[in-house]
């Protein structure tokens, strides 16, 4: 489990293929503190620990999760958004995220007002993929504020401090982006479609 809260950002420093599966190495600040076997979310995708090396760590990504996510188009030198799993006597200053995204994401447009940021974004529409004015989305593993939502375009508002510590000071038009919807509005979606008349 994790809050969307960003620790620090890391770099691919390797990516290697092993049949269906891919290794990513990545280096960051708080690598050497990992163990093997420790969940961490890159852009909102909860990976495990497989092998350290001073300041790298490396994660294995098996077919479903670069079917499901933006991973398959990371290259040697791109920079991700990481999270280390949430301390249960800790303050959950994000909102509750699971590291398991359900869908990917367009940026369709990036505008400037005055010091901060909207982004929109267009996304598959699904019944389940539940958006509420004001309610919370993870995008790319960072847990923001939903602003006017339809049934396939969400924005968000970044503040500075978001900006520039995130990927978001490098999101572009164009680019493809994980999308983790809130576990609450999943749970309704679901049992609608099963109990709903």
């Amino acid at each position: 489990m994790f809050t969307g809260i960003i620790e620090t950002l890391g770099t691919i420093k390797a990516i290697r293929h092993e049949g269906q599966n891919i290794h990513f190495t990545i280096q960051s600040t708080i690598s050497k503190e990992l163990k093997v076997d420790q969940s961490v979310s890159h852009n909102g995708v909860c990976l495990t620990v497989v092998e350290l090396d001073d300041d790298t760590h490396t994660v294995t990504a098996i077919q479903e999760t670069l079917d499901k996510t933006s991973l398959g188009s990371w290259e040697v030198g791109s920079i991700v958004n990481l999270e280390r799993a949430m301390l249960a006597n800790a303050r959950l200053d994000g909102h509750m995220v699971q590291g398991h995204v359900d869908t990917t994401g367009i940026c369709t447009e990036v505008k400037t007002a005055d010091g901060s940021w909207y982004y929109r974004f267009s996304y598959p529409k699904n019944p389940e993929h539940l958006l509420v004015n004001k309610g919370s989305i993870c995008v790319n593993g960072v847990s923001l504020t939903v602003v006017d939502p339809d049934d396939t375009h969400f924005s968000v508002a970044i503040i500075p401090y978001t900006y520039e510590h995130t990927t978001f000071r490098d999101l572009e038009v164009g680019h493809t982006i994980n999308l983790e919807f809130d576990i609450i509005g999943k749970y309704i979606g679901r049992y609608m479609a099963v109990y709903g008349r």
